[in-house]
């Protein structure tokens, strides 16, 4: 017999009752693959543009993959018309795992990891790929809306909607927004959005709109009793369809000023 808390018990109750005891910080969480994955093919594009530029991908200058797949509404490059407005929507996409030099890539995919680690441990695979995917494409809308003929490259726009998804995540658990860790984070990431040259106030302003509406969506309308588990997904793909054609129909009616 073996002493319990309570009595004793035999040996074989014991090894029935016994409990798995997981450990450590890596036993709360998944692996976030999904995370992984979209850092791996950023950093992938990015070699493939060392590649073919040198020196000049790691300095931050525009090389001939920002041209071909960076996000315009319309511009000539010398031969022809080139943009989303020229028929090339794919641009809304690509130009999300487009970075202007390594200290831009960096910057990002630490970004990138935290936020994608939090959002896919916090809501699962699918969920996270689906915030992804509106955030990209809502803050491709943002980025042409306010500056149509400007080349504008980078994940930003993406992992800007990541923390408005973890803003309305917390909301949904009744973590009000100012007293979300984030808070502070977000302010920083707006002042230098909005104080530094050279970055994408429309793109980062999008993302995080579009985050935002898919982690209500997701993580607040979608988890109400009597909610089809479908119609939140099916609500996220039409918002980020929708933003993908207003952004098309804009850059289509737009006109690249003349000199």
């Amino acid at each position: 017999m073996h002493q319990a808390s309570v009595g004793f018990h035999c040996p074989e109750c014991t090894k029935q009752g016994k409990q798995k005891v997981y450990q450590g910080v890596g036993s709360l969480r998944a692996r976030p693959v999904l995370t992984q994955i979209l850092i791996a093919v950023n950093v992938a594009v990015f070699l493939i543009g060392l590649v073919m530029e040198g020196k000049q991908a790691l300095s931050g200058g525009a090389g001939q993959l920002h041209i071909d797949f960076g996000l315009i509404a319309k511009a000539f490059d010398g031969h022809r018309l080139i943009g989303v407005g020229e028929g090339q929507w794919y641009r809304i996409i690509t130009s999300g795992f487009l970075h202007f030099g390594i200290f831009h890539l960096a910057v990002n995919m630490y970004a990138l990891w935290i936020l994608g680690n939090a959002v896919e441990n916090l809501g699962g695979r699918l969920r996270f790929g689906v915030i992804y995917g509106v955030s990209l494409c809502s803050g491709g809308l943002g980025a042409l809306l306010l500056s149509p003929g400007q080349l504008t490259a980078g994940a930003s726009g993406a992992i800007f909607g990541l923390m408005g998804a973890v803003f309305l995540a917390q909301r949904a658990q009744g973590i009000s927004f100012r007293d979300s860790p984030l808070l502070g984070v977000l302010m920083i990431n707006l002042v230098i959005t909005f104080g530094l040259g050279g970055i994408s106030i429309g793109g980062h302003l999008g993302g995080l709109a579009g985050g935002a509406a898919a982690g209500w969506i997701l993580f607040d309308y979608g988890r109400r009793p009597g909610v089809d588990k479908r119609v939140p997904l099916a609500a996220c793909g039409a918002v980020g369809a929708l933003c993908l054609v207003v952004a098309v129909v804009f850059a289509s009616g737009w006109t690249p000023p003349v000199g």
